[in-house]
Order: structure tokens, then sequence, then C-alpha cells
């Protein structure tokens, strides 16, 4: 099966294709910049890199968040058009799941996350059992100190991995002492290539009902709500 993997969803701009679960190419760029510029250019690259024409695609697989609004919004809305006009199954796979995957070979608790701002940080607790990695507490937006004080009861090694891991290092080793396992810098970036090989592994969604997974509201929705919210309380 051939499969095109995107991920847009953070920093990160991840693109790859896998063949019959073999990663043929991978594309990674780790700059700020505007994926929206950069995601057809990268397409066109392992695409021809491999051989592939588009209607030689089976599947598209994309990183559906939670991440940059911007980001994630250019790489799903990529994804479900071309997998809506090239009439193949489409795969959403979680920003967060895809960062685990990066612990594969360390056995024990894994806590992905990306920075949220103002001490918040989008993460979930997952955990590599016989070499399988399993979502042990849902994907959330939540203050970091607290989520730490939740690790922390566990009284077990924890791995931590994020593009965003400078930021929050200092905090994590002072709560977690010796169980705040931090890996080498490669390790927290995600890897277009496993993308797609997850995506090999799971169930087709339908396009049209496929969103984005922001796990909390835009700040404009937010502020919205509670304009409407205040006007009915008026």
């Amino acid at each position: 099966m051939n499969v095109l993997a995107i991920d847009t969803s953070n920093q990160v701009l991840g693109v790859a294709v896998s063949k019959n679960d073999e990663i043929q190419a991978e594309y990674t760029v780790n700059i700020k910049r505007n994926h929206s510029i950069g995601l057809m250019p990268a397409i066109d690259h392992v695409m021809r890199e491999t051989n592939l024409t588009p209607d030689q695609l089976e599947r598209i697989v994309v990183a559906k968040g939670p991440g940059s609004y911007t980001g994630v919004r250019i790489g799903l809305s990529t994804a479900k058009t071309m997998a809506w006009t090239l009439d193949i199954p489409i795969v959403a796979v979680s920003s967060l799941e895809l960062l685990a995957h990066n612990a594969r070979q360390q056995h024990g608790l894994i806590s992905p996350f990306f920075d949220a701002r103002r001490g918040l940080v989008y993460t979930g607790l997952y955990e590599n059992s016989r070499d399988r990695i399993f979502l042990k507490k849902e994907d959330q937006n939540i203050n970091l100190e607290q989520w730490l004080d939740e690790l922390k009861a566990y009284q077990k090694p924890v791995v931590f991995l994020s593009q965003d891991i400078r930021i929050h290092q200092s905090l994590i080793v002072e709560k977690l002492k010796n169980d705040a396992v931090i890996p080498s810098p490669i390790d927290h970036l995600p890897r277009p290539g496993i993308l797609a090989l997850l995506g090999s592994q799971k169930n087709p969604e339908a396009i049209h009902q496929l969103t984005p997974n922001y796990i909390r509201l835009v700040e404009a929705e937010a502020n919205w709500l509670k304009e409407q919210e205040k006007k009915q309380n008026d």
C-alpha cells in the first residue's frame, strides 16, 4: 500500500511516503515558517523521489493535532482535499501519539507535550508495553505543574518528549527528580515516516466528518462564546 503522510501540526513540517510498511522517503524541516508555503513543494519532492504519481497513492495519513491552530488546519485541509480528489481513504493520528512513538525503545510511561503558553501544555500519557504504545491518559490541555504532580504520583520514570523541552526542562526535573527521563535532542522531533506507518495500521475515517483536534477552543471562538453567555445573562 502506497501511503502519503503529512504533519504540519507544529513547528516541524514533515512529509513521508511508505510502501507496504516500509519508509521510502522522509522530508523534515524544523524552522519557523508558513507551512502553507512549504507543504506542497515538500509533497512534490517525496513523490518525485519515490517515482509515485498521485493516482498511485492508496492512503493519506495526517497529524490532526493538538498544536498550532493554523498548522493543524493547513495539514488537515490539504490531506482531506487530496483524499477526496483521489477517492482514497484518509487516517488522522494524534500529534501527541505520533511523538510518543519516538520512545518506543524505552519501556514505561511517556509524556509527549507541546507548549500552549501561559503555563499550559498539550499533553497525554502513553505507555510502552510489550513494544506497543498505548494511551494511558487522554490528550488534554493542562497546567504543566498540575500535570507533573499527577505524574509524580505514579512514582515511576517518565520519558518527556517535546520540541519545547528546553522551555520546561528545569521545572520537569525539579518536580520529578530522577524519575524525569529526557532523551537526546533528536528524539524530540516527530517523524513523518512513523506517521505513515502508524496510519497504515489504523482504520480510515469519513473525510467530511474529520475535524482538527484542537483540544481547546481557539481564542476568538472562546471569546465569542463568553460574549454570548454574557448577553443571555443580562
